[in-house]
């Protein structure tokens, strides 16, 4: 199988630029700077490198570098950002803080004739992020696009099949991005197509077949399209060697617990227990409103409860978590940067008695893990259902958690949900919920003043979730969904929407 190794420097978007990739139903696999030497890219036939941003200098003390031999080892390269300054500095050329302070934002890109190029246009729009660029281009370098403050936008060496891009092609802002991509991985790199889904299904059916015979394996299933797809995998590999646990946290939407147990239970003949722990959870979150301890205590929380689960039915070997790659990313996994953490992310405490844990989409992307989804069955209500934090509701009452709260939100985004799904406006949006925030504001109800809650209204279009613009919702939508909530839901005088994008806000509000 063709493969395109990321070399991760710790950027951002290092799995975006993976999916794309991927999208081409070419494989790429990430890897650290730090984990993986010249001779081992050698050795592991890699038909191309991409080397990601990441937010460093190339001159500073700790700067991610790497072997200068990979620039030799015969394998195209494609430089994005700090990857291109890289490739530049271990090249012996010049890489200097940029006079106006760099550029931020979508650019007006103007591209010269180049197999990078192929089918782009000669000008577009590009999104850079850099306060370094490249002043002094090294031997056998030839600039091949420009921006109106950055002479070398993109360079290559054709000779080496080496080419480096100061913007960033993974994101949709760049308009052509996706087409520069392909023009590597097919054009230059001569990659096949041969990453689908239905051969990533057999594949890890076959493998945890083989390294699940015998061992019992105890899976947190939540109902939401990861957890659910992760049970459907490891059902169609082991059977009922595989025993799911439904944790009702007491953060569920309204109705979800009653809708899981029914599904997977009755449709799936899934071998599922159910725990309710709605007072545990409550009263370990009581006084606590930081979003970071909420997540944290919510994860090991979840973990007693799986351990305690585990001994009542006697030896169980194996956690089987959902974890998806944006999971992973951020929860800080490898070299980028911490954006929150997630509680099915970070390894096995010491004093848990399972072997060890597996996480069979621990690769995929959410639109793949929708696809593998589709291939085994799940419904398309399912498989397209919202997606929804693992801590649930708790990290969408911000501060401190209490029973009227928690009552208040459901409610608030029943309605949301409800209005959305009659004027079916889903298309609209990718991702739709309420957050109660801490902020209360006097009202009127009737002739009677009232000092309620305020109800936050989120929505966001998104292809992977790494980026995403909000949802512009019709007005008559909103203002239907605002009245029915100040109305309907005691405790609230007040509804906002809620338009920041991602970044420079994440989706969730904690």
């Amino acid at each position: 199988m063709d493969k395109i190794l990321v070399l991760d420097f710790g950027g951002q978007y290092d799995q975006l630029i993976a999916r794309r990739v991927r999208e081409l139903e070419v494989y790429a696999e990430i890897r650290s700077f730090r984990k993986i030497t010249l001779q081992q890219i050698r050795d592991e036939g890699y038909k191309g490198i991409i080397f990601t941003g990441g937010p460093h200098s190339v001159y500073g003390e700790d700067s991610p570098s790497f072997d200068a031999g990979i620039l030799d080892c015969g394998i195209p390269i494609l430089g994005i950002c700090y990857g291109m300054q890289l490739m530049v500095h271990l090249s012996k050329g010049v890489v200097s803080k940029s006079i106006d302070g760099g550029e931020y934002g979508k650019r007006e890109l103007a591209v010269g004739h180049n197999i990078l190029f192929e089918d782009v246009p000669a000008t577009s729009v590009c999104w850079m992020s850099h306060s370094d660029q490249v002043s002094e281009l090294p031997s056998g370098f030839v600039s091949i696009a420009e921006t109106a403050s950055c002479p070398y936008a993109a360079i290559c060496d054709e000779t080496r099949k080496l080419y480096g891009v100061q913007f960033h092609p993974e994101v949709t802002h760049t308009e052509y991005g996706k087409t520069i991509i392909s023009n590597f991985v097919f054009s230059i790199c001569n990659c096949g197509k041969n990453w689908r889904m239905d051969d990533f299904i057999s594949d890890q059916v076959s493998k945890y077949r083989d390294e699940l015979k015998g061992k019992k394996v105890l899976l947190g299933l939540s109902g939401g399209v990861d957890s659910s797809v992760a049970a459907l995998l490891l059902h169609k590999a082991i059977g009922k060697d595989l025993v799911c646990v439904f944790v009702d946290h007491g953060f569920l939407r309204k109705n979800e617990a009653e809708t899981v147990e029914k599904t997977f239970r009755d449709t799936f003949d899934l071998n599922l227990i159910t725990v309710d722990a709605k007072e545990r959870f409550l009263k370990k979150l009581e006084g606590i409103s930081d979003p970071e301890t909420k997540r944290k205590i919510i994860g090991n929380e979840f973990i007693s409860v799986f351990e305690e689960e585990a001994e009542k039915l006697g030896k169980i070997d194996v956690l089987a978590q959902g974890t998806i790659y944006p999971d992973v990313i951020e929860s800080g996994k490898g070299d980028s940067a911490v954006i929150k953490s997630h509680h099915n992310v970070g390894g096995l405490p010491e004093h848990m008695s399972f072997e060890q844990i597996v996480e069979p989409l621990r690769d995929l992307f959410k639109d793949e893990v929708r696809k593998v989804g589709t291939e085994l069955g799940l419904p398309h209500d399912l498989v397209y259902r919202q997606p929804f934090p693992g801590p649930g509701l708790a990290v969408r009452v911000l501060g401190e958690i209490s029973r009227e709260k928690l009552e208040i939100l459901k409610e608030a985004d029943a309605i949301f949900t409800q209005e959305i799904a009659d004027q079916k406006m889903q298309d609209l949006t990718d991702q739709y919920f309420a957050v109660i925030t801490s902020s209360r504001s006097v009202g009127v109800k009737g002739d009677a003043r009232i000092y309620g809650y305020t109800i936050a209204l989120r929505a966001v279009k998104t292809d992977d979730f790494m980026t995403a613009e909000w949802s512009r919702l019709p007005y008559e939508l909103l203002e239907k969904v605002s009245s029915r909530i100040a109305n309907e839901v005691n405790g609230v005088s007040r509804v906002v929407y809620d338009i920041t994008s991602k970044p420079p806000g994440t989706v969730e509000w904690e």
